[in-house]
Parts: C-alpha cells; sequence; structure tokens
C-alpha cells in the first residue's frame, strides 16, 4: 500500500507546471484538477466546475473541495501557487498522506517567460506554427517583487514541512525534460505505471538565452549583479531568503537619513522633503537596497537615522481602497477589483470615473470594502493580505526582522517631527511639507462618519491599540 493518496504540485507561474501536469496525467490512475485553488477560476480558466464543485461552492468552503480530491478515485492532485487561496494550505499541509512535489525556476527565467507570456497573450504552446515572439524590458523594481513573493512563500513552505517533519520531491524546470525523472515522481507517488516517453502536445514557448529576450539586458545584468546571489531564498536549492521590504526603503543622497515607506502612507510627501533635504530630486534618492548594500550604506554613515512614518487607519484604508481597488489605471490591483465586484458584490463601477458614482455611492462602496478587509485581515477570504492594507504593527513586525527605525513619525503632525528628526543629524533648515499629505483626503472628508470610523476600527484594531490612534480628524 503506498503512504500517498493525493498530491499536490507547489509551483509558480512559468515554472513548467503545464508540463509536469501533461505527465502526471498520462500516468495510469493518476489525476491533476489543474489549479483546484486559484481565486479567479476553478481548476482551468474555461471551467465550470472541479470534481462537482463549483467556484462560489469551493470559496464557501476550501478545505471541502480538498476533501474531495483526496477522497477521489485513483492518485489525484492539484497544482498549488503563493497567490492561491491560503485558508487551505494548512490542511495541504497537515494531511501526511497527501505527497507534496516542489516545482522550481531560475527566478528570472521565469520573470521573463512572464514578461513574454503577457505580452503575446500566449501562455501554452501546443504548435510551433502559432508561436509568437516578443522581447521585453526588464524592471529592476518589479523584479523584486517577483521574487520577494517566490521567497515568502517558499520560506513558508519549507517551515511548514521542517515542522512537521515531512519532506518533498523537489523538480526543477529543467528536470522536466528527463523521462527518468519523471518516473522518479512516479514513484515517490508510489503508482506502478511509467512514463517511456514524455508528453509532446506542449512545446516550449521561449528558447534561446535571456540576451535574446530582453531588450535591456544590460540592466538586468547590472541590476542582478549588484544582489547577492546567495540571498535569493532559503530552500533547498540554494535560494535563501532575503528581507521583504528592504529593496524599498529610500535613503538622500548626502545626508545619513533613511526612509522605510508603509505602503499606503504618505510616501510621496515624505520622499520629495528626503530629497530636498540635499537640494535634490526625488529621483536622486538612494534605493534597491539588498540586505548587502543596506548594511555597508549604514557602516558607512555613522549617527545615520531610520524613520517611517504611520498614517491613521481611516485615511489609510481610504487611500488603498482609492488607489488600489476602485481606481483601474494602471497601478491599481484589476484581478482583485474583478473579484471584489463579482464574488463580494462591492458597489463600484466597471470603469473609473462614472457620472453615476457619486459622494454616497463612495461612503456605500467604502463601507463594503471595510467589509471584506476584516475578512481578509482574519484569513477568510482567498485574496492575499496585500501591503497596502496589512495593518501597520504586521509592518512593522516585519522590518524588525532586518533593523528597526529610529523614528516612528505620524502623518498629522510630520512637519514639526520631520525637523526634529532632521535636526539630530546637523540640518538647521530644510524644505516645507505640503499642506496636503493625502490627495484622497478631499473625499474621505465629504464621506467621513462615526459609521466609518467605526468600521475601521473594528478592522484595525490591532492600530489603534498599538499606536494610541484617536477618531479620524480629531
Amino acid at each position: 500500500m503506498t503512504q500517498f493518496d493525493s498530491f499536490v504540485v507547489f509551483a509558480e507561474m512559468r515554472t513548467g507546471s503545464n508540463f509536469l501536469e501533461a505527465n502526471l496525467n498520462a500516468l495510469d490512475g493518476v489525476t491533476c484538477h489543474g489549479e483546484a485553488f486559484n481565486p479567479y477560476f476553478i481548476g482551468y480558466p474555461n471551467r465550470k466546475t472541479c470534481l462537482g464543485y463549483t467556484a462560489e461552492q469551493r470559496d464557501a468552503n476550501p478545505e471541502a473541495l480538498f476533501d474531495a480530491v483526496v477522497a477521489a478515485q485513483g492518485m489525484n492532485g492539484f497544482r498549488y501557487f503563493s497567490d492561491h487561496d491560503m485558508r487551505v494550505f494548512d490542511a495541504i499541509i497537515k494531511n501526511r498522506r497527501c505527497a507534496k512535489i516542489v516545482l522550481t525556476r531560475n527566478p528570472a527565467e521565469s520573470y521573463v517567460s512572464y514578461k513574454i507570456a503577457k505580452a503575446t497573450q500566449q501562455w501554452k504552446l501546443s504548435d510551433v506554427k502559432s508561436h509568437r515572439s516578443e522581447t521585453i524590458r526588464f524592471d529592476a523594481d518589479e523584479f523584486d517583487d517577483h521574487i520577494t513573493r517566490l521567497q515568502h512563500f517558499q520560506i513558508r513552505l519549507l517551515n511548514a514541512l521542517q515542522t512537521s517533519g515531512q519532506t518533498a520531491f523537489y523538480v526543477d524546470y529543467e528536470d522536466l525534460q528527463n523521462v527518468d525523472v519523471m518516473n522518479g515522481v512516479a514513484r515517490f507517488l508510489g503508482v506502478p505505471d511509467r512514463l517511456k516517453a514524455l508528453d509532446s502536445s506542449l512545446k516550449k514557448q521561449n528558447p534561446g538565452s535571456l540576451a535574446d529576450k530582453v531588450e535591456n539586458f544590460g540592466d538586468m545584468a547590472a541590476a542582478l549583479a549588484r544582489a547577492d546571489r546567495f540571498n535569493l531564498t532559503r530552500t533547498p536549492n540554494f535560494e535563501p531568503r532575503r528581507g521583504p521590504s528592504v529593496p524599498g526603503y529610500l535613503a538622500a543622497p548626502t545626508a545619513p537619513l533613511l526612509f522605510m515607506p508603509i505602503k499606503s502612507g504618505p510616501t510621496q510627501t515624505v520622499t520629495a522633503w528626503l530629497a530636498g533635504l540635499d537640494d535634490a530630486q526625488p529621483d536622486d534618492l538612494i534605493g534597491k537596497f539588498t540586505q548587502k548594500s543596506l548594511r555597508t550604506w549604514k557602516r558607512d554613515r555613522p549617527g545615520h537615522r531610520t524613520f517611517t512614518v504611520l498614517r491613521h487607519p481611516v485615511a489609510r484604508a481610504h487611500a488603498a481602497f482609492s488607489a488600489k481597488i476602485l481606481s483601474d489605471k494602471e497601478g491599481s490591483f484589476t484581478k482583485i477589483r474583478t473579484v471584489l465586484r463579482n464574488q463580494f458584490k462591492l458597489p463600484i463601477p466597471a470603469r473609473y470615473p462614472d457620472a453615476k458614482y457619486g459622494v454616497a455611492e463612495h461612503k456605500d462602496a467604502f463601507l463594503a470594502f471595510l467589509k471584506f478587509l476584516k475578512a481578509n485581515l482574519s484569513s477568510q477570504t482567498n485574496i492575499r493580505v496585500d501591503a497596502h492594507w496589512a495593518t501597520q504593527a504586521q509592518v512593522l513586525e516585519g522590518y524588525a526582522e532586518f533593523g528597526t527605525p529610529d523614528f516612528v513619525l505620524r502623518e498629522d503632525d510630520l512637519e514639526e517631527s520631520l525637523a526634529i528628526m532632521a535636526a539630530q543629524i546637523g540640518k538647521t533648515t530644510m524644505p516645507q511639507i505640503d499642506a496636503e499629505t493625502d490627495s484622497h483626503a478631499p473625499l474621505l472628508k465629504e464621506i467621513y462618519s462615526a459609521e466609518i470610523e467605526a468600521a475601521v476600527r473594528d478592522v484595525y484594531q490591532r492600530d489603534y491599540v498599538a499606536f494610541g490612534f484617536g477618531d479620524y480628524g480629531s
């Protein structure tokens, strides 16, 4: 009797998971049900159900679908990515009879592959005659976000396996072309069938070197060269962990001041002030730190100061809602926006601005968003807890993994606090702060009420207690 009765493939987009699934499904008695817990579809983009469950039924009780996979006849499993429903993660890990397969790929290659697929809208290739080629531009900030997401999940997965005393079958992207390795997966699962040849229905989409695929390959090489290659992740394929927020820190061009931004805070105002302190522009600020380069920066600047700025939870939640959910412009969370409109019935227009969407509608929509946040921060939804609306207390705990800020300032007395801090490093004159540090404040003031204050307190009670916030505007 095999030790496993189900399996999960932990992977990410553009790691070869479709090809691995095709070969698993070629084994007699093995069925992989695609991305069963993808929040935007169930199993596959055009499927309505998975093992009899609709997406709505799965979202209401994700563990029930996992139980159905385990109970299905034969060896059944699914692919699970870091942006899939995290509510079922613990159930997967705790089930020791669920085999864990971990598929990895060089993150630079997966990033480039994703960018090409997004540009061509070709996510699979079965006929080379229909192949679409494209070159992409490397974006260092975007790549930092990409690798940070991978690191967070890989560290969590590795720790969960370690603490539960389990091991996984690790497969690299390059291993997928080795039929012996694929048969090794079959042995690991305990199924008797073996492959004589690999599946030929899917073709490699973008053969060739990265230099052929990236227009600004020199910039990419330079950006990656600045990073410590042994500081990527902590998984068994030698990609150790890296601080989650360090690349977003910003230092003054000359003054020994380092800003640790909290997303959905007054970042634009503070960065303008920080640059103006040295008669420079925001583009002149020093950023894109690694832990190694930040240590060097600190060692070279005795007496340096680091700081972050808190925003009132009402203003911060409203800024996150306005910029990332209500807006449909570039930089907004369009996929999450769609899910919130369709599944959570968030009353916002399909496109914004909309003539029918006024102040009253905005208040109703913001209250509905706060209701979603309450569930989201309690791990009761299948949408990620994004840094733009995570509690500020949790953000500061994350900073503490590498180093806590010297100063935790408040937006409502920002100018005075910045002046005191700047004086400590010898500055006697400094730029003024904009009178309005929150571009979304005018609309917030129109809709603010005791009802909104109470709803935000219910969501962010941890921040109110940790930082002593009173009512908004008081």
